[in-house]
C-alpha cells in the first residue's frame, strides 16, 4: 500500500521504511553506513527503523522526531503538506532542493485538492 510522507516521500520506497518491514538487518547495516556517509552524520542500524512518518504508535527513523514537516503536519493537522494554506513554507522549499521528485508528488497531489 502506497504511503506518502507529509513532505511527499513515498515512504514504501524508503530503504529504512522497507528494511523495517521486512526485518531485513542486512539492509539496515547497508542504509545506516551509506546515510551516515551521504549525510555526514552517525547513524546506527538500531536508527535505520520506520514505520512511516505518519506513525504515532510505531517506530520512526530518528530524524522523523525532528523533521519540522512532520511536526507542523501533526500539528495542523493534515494528511500531506499538500493540502497546507502556507504551501510550500520555507522549510519544504529547502527540503525540495534536495528532493525534487516530493515536491512532484505534493504539486500532484495539491492539483487533484
Amino acid at each position: 500500500m502506497l504511503q506518502i510522507a507529509y513532505c511527499g516521500l513515498n515512504c514504501t520506497e524508503c530503504p529504512a521504511y522497507i528494511a523495517t518491514q521486512s526485518n531485513d538487518q542486512t539492509l539496515r547495516e547497508k542504509v545506516a553506513a551509506k546515510w551516515s556517509e551521504e549525510f555526514n552524520a552517525d547513524i546506527s542500524t538500531d536508527d535505520i527503523n520506520c514505520d512511516g512518518c505518519h506513525s504515532t504508535e510505531g517506530v520512526l527513523f530518528s530524524h522523523c522526531f525532528e523533521c519540522p514537516m512532520r511536526l507542523c503536519a501533526l500539528d495542523r493537522p493534515l494528511e500531506t503538506c499538500a493540502e497546507c494554506d502556507e504551501y510550500p513554507c520555507k522549510d519544504l522549499e529547502e527540503f525540495f532542493g534536495w528532493v525534487p521528485v516530493a515536491k512532484m508528488k505534493l504539486d500532484s497531489l495539491r492539483r487533484q485538492i
